[in-house]
């Protein structure tokens, strides 16, 4: 049985303070993930290829590029990016939360990655890809429906809403090639280069379109956000839908991903 002190080991007690943040704006968000970064990083056995910090530097680089558009004006309803960012990572920090207290409301999304924290170890790309998918399929319709609730507006197709959430696709983008690169070996990186851009350009269109599912999700949820148990009944869904996929990227299958 996994434990809080075996998760966490001789962090326990740091990890506790990152997690009771809550961060109320971008610039915040992006603070609690490099202290996150950093007690992850030192997390027995595993350390600097803890799977979970796999995905936490995906993560951080992607919000740190958006908040660097968000102080350069490039998106046409800052407030509900921003609203939306901190809706999004409150999710996340609240899994991780959930599975310290090892609480019974943690997604089953997330205990896929959080599992694989005390060993055996998981391959950097599939990992991050793993935590991705939680986030994104699980986390990201729910954090879009209360950022269209709290703003005071609908999930519109072609809205300034809209278009500054397919803005971040383009981060995507930018930053995956790297990101993705980074994560290879030195046999693989030779294969990489061979096989081109093909290799960013599928990535690039996955990202594309679970986002937009994502965004399709989010307008079902909408619709339906007074019914309690529809609701319900769709979070049982994305969680169970997410929690497969998880672990078939975290299954030896996995491993072409990289």
């Amino acid at each position: 049985m996994i434990t809080e002190s075996s998760v966490w080991g001789p962090a326990q007690r740091e990890m506790a303070d990152v997690l009771s943040g809550h961060p109320d704006d971008v610039p915040a968000v992006v603070d609690q993930l490099e202290k996150l970064q950093d007690v992850l990083e030192r997390v027995p056995p595993l350390l600097g290829s803890n799977p979970l910090a796999d995905f936490n530097k995906l993560y951080l680089t992607i919000t740190t590029s958006v908040l660097e558009r968000l102080f350069a004006g490039r998106f046409a309803d800052p407030a509900f990016l921003a609203r939306l960012d901190v809706e999004f990572a409150a999710r996340y920090f609240d899994a991780l939360r959930q599975w310290s207290d090892m609480s019974a409301g943690c997604p089953r999304a997330w205990a896929v990655l959080f599992h694989r924290i005390p060993g055996p170890d998981a391959r950097p790309l599939p990992s991050a890809a793993a935590g991705v998918n939680a986030h994104i399929n699980y986390d990201l319709p729910f954090a879009l429906v209360t950022t269209f609730d709290h703003q005071g507006c609908d999930p519109v197709d072609d809205s300034d809403q809209h278009r500054d959430y397919l803005q971040i696709n383009e981060i995507f983008a930018e930053q995956i090639p790297g990101l993705r690169r980074g994560f290879l070996e030195k046999w693989q990186l030779l294969i990489d280069m061979m096989n081109g851009d093909l290799d960013d350009w599928w990535q690039g269109e996955l990202v594309d379109y679970t986002r937009n599912v994502a965004w399709r999700n989010a307008q079902k949820l909408w619709a339906v956000r007074h019914d309690l148990q529809a609701v319900g009944r769709e979070r049982g869904r994305l969680d169970r839908t997410a929690e497969a996929f998880g672990k078939l990227l975290l299954s030896p299958m996995g491993a072409i991903l990289q």
